[in-house]
């Protein structure tokens, strides 16, 4: 393993590095032989051969910061000891590698550790369903579910909205990219909903005004008896939007729209798929509001960055019938081994207190930079799941006076990055919104030399733009 890559958490890299990009075997045979689908290697044409802890090394020996981290799923970044570790007893016991839906120590542990820090007011009711490997078909199963529960079809979805790829959660996507080529969609019944977007709210108005502006409206969709909406089998929902570009969803807000469903008999699906185990400054994103949602389902860091997916819901909701949701790969031991350990490591070194303190030094170096820089026109999200909306200062302004999104500024202050050894996503409308969902493990001085690397990458994206 490379020096680089070897030194403690807490060293810094060199930043003083200006990589480039010239196109090695490996990409050009990616390109060639992969599916015009592919998504991420168009953005960070990388061919990685090494990593550990926030840092990845590829093929020519460069060394990045990743603050993609798998889209969230690293919490404890690459080959952490505790992962690793779980992962070879699991080989060194013999265990059974493939078990469909059976049960194993393994299993068991992992649905104890899992129950053990959800909220004792959601855990004391709860079931568990695994699910095929993957977020969307969690999601999938949480539509089966409360449908069938519920007798119901339609869902409330929200603008902005990410739930999965898959044709029903697809359907529940805000953004129309993926969704126009298809026409019609095989899942009917959605019906959008605006989100409270604070920086551009969709009444023009923002803050607490616009909070209850929107209740206001899901009030009166779902109590209209001329609102052309169908009674819901669900709303589903993210505390923070992540691909729709690090939206938080006000307390209040959550609040509201869970007494509303409560009063209206509508089950709550909270999509925690980003947002779970810490990311966001609780261990649970919902936990920030103190509601008690129907349906939570989770992925991407549940498993220890191995493939696995659960749908957790309260117990009334369990109506449906043997086999209704059912997948070959729905018994991953090594990842239940790998999430165990990352549940009680979390637990142990509470790392969530340390995503809050880390994002609250990020946080505050974007706000500094956006202090002094008119292109970057708002900083916010919750924890380690951070974003940064970049606009054009000098373009004309919404109804509350902001300046539109600059998407292309956004992708050269993305390249830009790269270019200097830090790996970060873009998302949100036209792409405008730099995100950072860097591991959970990730040291106060870390967070500074990113926010450095981040502030000299923005300038050169500007001054590259006013040439």
């Amino acid at each position: 393993m490379s020096t680089a890559l070897a030194e403690s958490p807490g060293t810094t890299q060199d930043e003083d590095k200006d990589y480039q990009f010239a196109e090695h075997p490996i990409l050009s045979r990616q390109k060639q032989q992969e599916s015009n689908a592919r998504s991420y290697p168009r953005r960070i044409p990388l061919a990685l051969k090494r990593a550990r802890g926030i840092h990845v090394e590829d093929v020519e020996g460069r060394v990045f910061i990743d603050c993609l981290a798998g889209a969230g799923t690293l919490a404890l970044g690459h080959n952490h000891a505790v992962v690793t570790e779980a992962i070879r007893q699991v080989l060194d016991d013999e265990l059974p590698l493939h078990t469909l839906d059976l049960s194993t120590p393994v299993k068991d542990r992992f649905v104890q550790d899992l129950f053990a820090v959800l909220p004792p007011a959601f855990a004391a009711k709860a079931k568990i369903q695994f699910t095929g490997p993957t977020g969307t078909d969690a999601v999938e199963a949480a539509l089966k579910l409360v449908r069938i529960a519920t007798g119901r079809s339609t869902v409330l979805a929200f603008h902005g909205g990410y739930h999965g790829m898959s044709q029903g959660a697809l359907s529940l996507m805000g953004n129309l990219k993926a969704k126009n080529p298809l026409g019609s969609l095989l899942s009917h019944g959605v019906q959008f909903m605006p989100f409270p977007y604070d920086y551009r709210c969709p009444f023009g108005q923002g803050g607490e005004a616009g909070v209850q502006t929107n209740l206001h409206y899901l009030e009166n969709l779902l109590s209209d008896p001329e609102s052309g909406v169908q009674p819901p089998a669900a709303v589903i929902v993210e505390v923070v939007q992540g691909e729709g570009g690090v939206i938080p969803a006000a307390s209040s807000w959550l609040r509201g729209v869970r007494e509303i469903t409560s009063r209206h008999h509508v089950p709550l699906i909270i999509d925690e798929i980003q947002t779970g185990f810490g990311r966001t400054g609780k261990l649970f994103a919902f936990e920030h509001a103190g509601i008690v949602p129907d349906v939570v389902v989770l992925s991407k860091a549940i498993g220890g960055s191995l493939p696995l997916a659960v749908m957790v819901y309260q117990d009334w909701l369990d109506s449906w019938q043997p086999g209704a949701h059912a997948g070959t790969f729905r018994g991953n031991q090594m990842a239940m081994a790998a999430g165990s350990a990352v549940i009680r490591y979390i637990e142990k070194h509470d790392l969530v207190a340390h995503a809050t303190a880390m994002g609250q030094r990020l946080r505050g170096h974007l706000l500094d930079l956006q202090r002094r820089v008119p292109q970057l026109g708002d900083v916010r999200g919750l924890g380690l799941m951070l974003g940064v909306e970049v606009v054009d200062p000098h373009g004309r302004a919404d109804a509350q006076g902001h300046p539109p999104h600059n998407g292309a500024l956004a992708s050269c202050i993305q390249r830009q990055c790269l270019k200097r050894g830090l790996i970060l996503e873009l998302g949100g409308r036209h792409g405008s919104v730099v995100r950072f969902l860097p591991p959970l493990i990730i040291s106060a001085e870390q967070v500074d030399q990113v926010a450095r690397i981040f502030a000299r990458a923005v300038q050169a994206a500007i001054a590259a733009g006013n040439e």
